[in-house]
This record gives structure tokens, C-alpha cells and sequence, in this order.
């Protein structure tokens, strides 16, 4: 047997932090480091980071040796150490795009919403190219995984953790783990048990080390069930494990480890053993009080107390308020829960947790509303564990919460029976996400949140829905620049709304497919659908849209240089403000009116038009407004030769907006 190191996963003492073990291994590792690899030996300079694997199943304390790895080697990277997972505990794999996403904002760097894994793996590659860091991949399933994270910088160091090999990434030697040697084994038992109970039977206590496989994870369980049980002896323990049987399905390697966790389930109430296996639909393998509570359907503080519970036996893993399960019990937990537990049930409890998680997310942003507002109202009926005390409290849980908020949701929308309560709580999502991080920060999760709306809609034949989805995706696009991208999906949104017989999604599209031809540069498509959604607005009486479609459908002209189409569509918005009294919209169009007519040379009529759209700002009371249009005035007056008068209409300008000045002011940011 080989060392072995571990963080012990225990019971919540100095214990968890301890390193056992495993030495061998470290000065293996920190020796690969130095050796010339196949580049240094052929005379070339290394063109990537170095990879050094650690190989070893679920449980062998392969991510504890790489954490002390790092820790140790942290001091030669000076940018420090870059985490990311790539497998959940559940064993479902991390798409390279959410991965890469992960590591982006661990740099702080933005990443785009939408874009793909190819070009957020480019972003990590070059932030990594001037760096000198170490990447560590926990949990990797192929070289699939790894291959697109690697830098071209050999400054930087890879440690990768996996099952088995990295077949097709050159020059790496894995580290393989073993179980662990006797000496570490009675170590680990020993910060669970004392050292009393070893000391008076040593043999024993090996041979309980035997039985483990000396398996970190299956020691640190039988550990925990010891110090439960302060009067037995690691002699009764060791029989006990002997007689359990084995599952002949199973490799033997993972033996050990199933009969562990078999001594410490069997061993729990009734109550406690079934919150256990719900634990197996945690979304992302994460769950706190309230997940554990809505999956049982018992009270928080009895989830609270099963949980710690579990922690001191090794049966999860406490990180703050949340609860992870080990990646080596997942399995064992999913199988004991198809075994054991109806389907019926199994959907029960997952609705339950929906429905929970639902409730909370309508609290978070319930608590960002105004006091007295109906959403406040709401909140305060709500039972007290739902509830938020303040803000930065919800956006704390938010922030805390959110992979596995995420992870809940693309569950939802997978799992295909519940997509109700999917499509309830996707929303509740997005707004909790608005209200607390802004539509901006929150847009590569709110792309991906609007994808799994869109699922759901074309899979249910929800029309409405679909376009709604269809037409946030596309404004996304837009703002990121993937204008052709927007295009397509507002033309399909049009057509979903159609489908759907809704005017809004409709009209909607159609101004935003004119906006994306415009910014395409193409005027006369955007004119000609301004001009559709024109007409549906006006047939449906929407004022308001038709005065502001007007203005659109006159700048598509004027880009096009057709001014006096232009200057019809600006006199119609000016019609249609002043009918719905709208002083600055008025203002605004008279503006836009009074520059056309200078770019058609027609100088009078733009200083006449400009100053009466100044009258009209000077009425609604909007003085930055007319500040801007003093400044307009001004610099129409410069360019037709009078620097005398420009220079009134700057001072006045410069008076309306008092000490902070003109400097940087126009009449697109008053």
C-alpha cells in the first residue's frame, strides 16, 4: 500500500483540516514538476503549462492530496491557485461553457452572454497566457475536459484530478492513488475515536484499516459512527464490517467503501435514513435546511439537526449554510433511493423542493421592492423561515445559492414532468436575479435561463412563451454585438407570436427586426419594418408607440439620407406627443426634426425648429433637457459662422446646469 492524504471529511473539529499521509506522492509530484519533459529533451521550449495528474476512484482523497499540492506549491504562483470542477457530485459533467464561465468570473473577467465554449476557452487561455498560475481541475472526465483549459504558457501548472488516465494530452505521468498505508489509516481513525480505543487494541484498529480498503472516504465514515458510539470497540466495528456482505455487482475496489456507508445507513432512524436518499436529487449535490426540509416534508430545524447529524457521521459535507454530498456517496445514495422509494414519491419530493425554492426566490426579490409596495405585502404573509431580514441578506443567499439554483432549474427543465413548476421557477430566477445583480451583470445566466424557457415552450407547443424567450435570447444578442444572431431570433419570435395570436410579441418583433437591419446598416429593410409595426400600432390605438415608432421609422430615413421622408416622420412624432402631452418627448422630436433640416441645408428652419423645441423643454420643466438643447443651438449657430451667439447659448446652458459644467453633456445623456 501506498501513503495516502486526506482531508477527513468528519466531524466538524480541528480534524477536517489535518493532512494524512501521502508524502511519497507529494515528493513524486514536485519531482515531475522539475523533470524535462519530451519538449526540454528535443531542445524546444515548452509550448503549454505542464499537467500533472492525480488518478484515483471517488473517495481515494485524490482532490485532499491535490488541495495540500496546492497549498505547498502555492507560493511559485504568484496570481494563485484557479479552481474549477467538472464533474458534479452526481457524476453528470460540467459543460465546458458553464466551466469556463466559472473561471472567467474567478479572474473577474466578463465573459459575453452566449457565447460559446470555444471562444469562453479562448478568453481563459489568453487571461492564463499572462499569468502565473495553477489550474486545478478537479474531477475531470477525459481529456476532452482538460485539453481546451491548457494555457500556452509554461509559467502556469496544471493539476488535474481524474478516474483514470488523460489519454490524448502528451507528456503526462498520472499519479496514481492506492488505498492508504496502515500507519496513516489508525491516524485518520484516531481523530474520530481518540487515541484510548487504538492504543489498547492496535491490531484491531489495523485491521479495521484492512476492512476500509484503506479508503480515506470509508474510514472517515466508520470513524464517524465510532465517535457516535464512544463504548464500542474498533474490535466490534471491524467484525460488524466483516459480516456485512457484498454487492457481487460491484467492482471490488469500490466495495470497502459501499460496506461503510452500509454500516453507518443502516444504523440511522427511519426519519434521518430517508432524508439521506432524497439527499441523491440535491440539485449539483448541494443542498442546506430548507432543500432537506421540502424533500422530506418535515420542519427546517429537524432538516437542520439531520444534517449536522449526517456531517459528524461523514455522510456529507459542510461548506457555510450549505451541505455538499461526497461525490463517492452519490451513487450508493441514487441507488438506495430507486430501491427503496415509489416513483410517485420521488416526484413528490422533487415538487415539494421546486415549489420551496420557488417561494425563496419570490423573497429574495420581494425584499428589494419598496416598503408598502404589493410584492412587501406579500412577503410579510409569508412564514418566517421564508423570509429575508434585509437585502444584502437575500442577495448573500442569492449569491451563495446560485450554482445550485441554476443547476435546480436545468434539472427542472430536463426531468420534462414537472415543467410547470420549471417554467415558475426559472422566472422567479431571472427576476431574483434582476432585482439583485441588474439585468447586465446577470446577463450569462439569464441567457442561459431564457434557453431553458425556450425548451420548455417548444417541447409544450407554448407559443406565447416561446416568443417571449425568443425575444430576451435576441436582445441579448444584440447588446453583445451578434447582430445577425438577434436577427434570426426575432424573426422566429415573430413567428411565434403570430402562432400565438399575441399582438405585443408581434409588434415587438417587428420594431426589433427593424432595429437589427438599422444596425446592420441596412435602412431600407429597417424602414420597412418600422413601418409594419407602425401600422399594427395604430391599428390597435397604441399611442404612445406610435408617436415613438414614428421617431424610429425618421431615423431609418435619415441614415438613408432621404430627409424629407425624415422630416414627415419626425412632425408625426411631434404630433403625437403633444396629443399625449409629452413636453421632452416633444422636445426631443423637435431636436431630431431641427437637425435633419440642417443636414438638408435648410439652416433657418433648423435654428427656428431648435428653438422652439427649447420653448417646449423650458414648459415641461426639464432643465437638463434644455440645457442639452441650448448646447444643439449652440453648435448649429458655430457651424453656420456666428461664434457670437453660440457662445450665449452656451453660458445659459452652463447656468441651467449650475457647478458641474457642460464638459462631456449632450442631449443623449441630460
Amino acid at each position: 500500500m501506498t501513503d495516502q492524504a486526506v482531508d477527513s471529511g468528519g466531524p466538524a473539529d480541528a480534524s477536517r483540516d489535518q493532512f494524512f499521509g501521502r508524502q511519497r506522492e507529494l515528493k513524486s509530484l514536485r519531482a515531475d514538476i522539475e523533470r524535462a519533459g519530451l519538449d526540454t529533451i528535443a531542445g524546444r521550449k515548452a509550448p503549454r503549462a505542464r499537467v500533472l495528474l492525480i488518478a484515483g476512484r471517488p473517495g481515494s482523497g485524490r482532490t485532499a492530496l491535490a488541495e495540500e499540492l496546492a497549498h505547498r506549491l502555492a507560493g511559485d504562483y504568484p496570481d494563485g491557485v484557479l479552481r474549477t470542477r467538472l464533474t458534479e457530485p452526481g457524476g453528470r459533467r460540467v459543460p465546458m461553457e458553464r466551466a469556463a464561465r466559472g473561471l472567467l468570473d474567478s479572474l473577474e473577467i466578463a465573459s459575453p452572454p452566449g457565447a460559446g465554449e470555444d471562444e469562453l476557452t479562448e478568453m481563459v487561455r489568453e487571461a492564463l497566457a499572462v499569468r502565473r498560475m495553477l489550474l486545478f481541475l478537479d474531477d475531470a472526465g477525459d481529456a476532452e475536459q482538460v485539453d481546451p483549459l491548457l494555457p500556452d504558457n509554461p509559467d502556469c501548472l496544471a493539476v488535474a484530478v481524474a478516474q483514470g488516465p488523460l489519454t490524448g494530452i502528451p507528456d503526462v505521468r498520472p499519479c496514481t492513488l492506492g488505498g492508504m498505508d496502515a500507519k496513516s489509516a489508525i491516524e485518520l481513525l484516531g481523530t474520530f475515536t481518540g487515541s484510548v480505543r487504538i492504543t489498547v487494541d492496535p491490531q484491531a484498529a489495523e485491521t479495521l484499516a484492512e476492512e476500509c480498503g484503506g479508503q480515506p472516504a470509508a474510514l472517515v465514515l466508520v470513524g464517524g459512527w465510532l465517535a457516535a458510539r464512544p463504548k464500542t470497540s474498533v474490535a466490534d466495528v471491524a467484525k460488524r464490517l466483516r459480516a456485512l456482505p457484498d454487492d457481487g455487482e460491484q467492482p471490488r475496489s469500490v466495495r470497502p467503501l459501499a460496506r461503510a456507508f452500509r454500516l453507518v445507513y443502516e444504523s440511522l432512524p427511519p426519519a434521518a435514513a430517508r432524508i439521506l436518499r432524497l439527499l441523491a436529487l440535491a440539485p449539483a449535490g448541494l443542498a442546506d435546511a430548507h432543500t432537506a426540509s421540502a424533500l422530506a416534508g418535515c420542519s427546517v430545524s429537524a432538516a437542520q439537526t439531520t444534517l449536522n447529524d449526517f456531517t459528524a457521521l461523514g455522510l456529507v459535507h459542510r461548506s457555510g449554510h450549505q451541505y455538499e454530498v461526497p461525490g463517492a456517496l452519490a451513487p450508493l445514495l441514487r441507488a438506495l433511493l430507486e430501491a427503496q422509494d415509489r416513483p410517485a414519491e420521488v416526484q413528490l419530493a422533487r415538487a415539494r423542493m421546486l415549489e420551496r425554492t420557488v417561494r425563496q426566490l419570490h423573497s429574495c426579490r420581494a425584499v428589494t421592492e419598496p416598503d408598502g409596495s404589493p410584492a412587501r405585502k406579500k412577503l410579510a404573509g409569508l412564514p418566517r423561515a421564508l423570509r429575508f431580514a434585509t437585502a444584502p441578506a437575500a442577495a448573500e443567499w442569492l449569491r451563495i445559492r446560485q450554482p445550485a439554483l441554476l443547476a435546480s432549474a436545468r434539472l427542472a427543465v430536463e426531468d420534462g414532468e414537472l415543467d410547470t413548476l420549471a417554467r415558475r421557477l426559472v422566472a422567479a430566477l431571472v427576476r431574483a436575479l434582476a432585482a439583485h445583480r441588474g439585468t447586465e451583470d446577470a446577463a450569462p445566466e439569464l441567457y442561459g435561463l431564457h434557453q431553458l424557457v425556450l425548451g420548455v415552450a417548444e417541447r409544450r407547443g407554448l407559443h406565447r412563451e416561446e416568443a417571449a424567450a425568443l425575444l430576451n435570447l435576441a436582445d441579448l444578442d444584440a447588446q453583445t454585438g451578434r447582430t445577425e444572431e438577434a436577427l434570426a431570433r426575432y424573426r422566429a419570435a415573430l413567428d411565434a407570436g403570430r402562432a400565438a395570436n399575441d399582438p405585443y410579441a408581434t409588434g415587438r418583433a417587428m420594431e426589433s427586426v427593424g432595429g437589427a437591419y438599422q444596425e446592420l446598416g441596412d435602412w431600407q429593410r429597417a424602414a420597412d419594418w418600422y413601418g409594419r409595426a407602425l401600422a399594427q400600432r395604430q391599428a390597435r390605438g397604441e399611442r404612445a408607440d406610435e408617436a415613438r415608432l414614428y421617431g424610429r421609422l425618421a431615423t431609418a430615413h435619415t441614415y438613408a439620407g432621404r430627409y424629407g421622408d425624415a422630416l414627415r416622420g419626425w412632425r408625426a412624432a411631434v404630433a403625437g406627443y403633444r396629443r399625449l402631452g409629452d413636453l421632452p418627448s416633444q422636445a426631443r422630436a423637435l431636436s431630431e426634426a431641427a437637425r435633419v433640416q440642417e443636414y438638408a441645408g435648410r439652416t433657418e428652419e433648423s435654428l427656428h425648429t431648435c428653438r422652439e423645441a427649447v420653448e417646449w423643454a423650458r414648459q415641461a420643466g426639464d432643465v437638463r433637457l434644455q440645457a442639452a438643447l441650448q448646447l444643439r443651438l449652440a453648435d448649429t449657430l458655430d457651424r453656420i459662422g456666428d461664434p457670437a451667439s453660440a457662445r450665449l447659448h452656451r453660458g445659459t446652458a452652463g447656468r441651467l446646469l449650475g457647478p458641474e459644467g457642460t464638459e462631456g453633456f449632450s442631449l443623449r445623456n441630460p
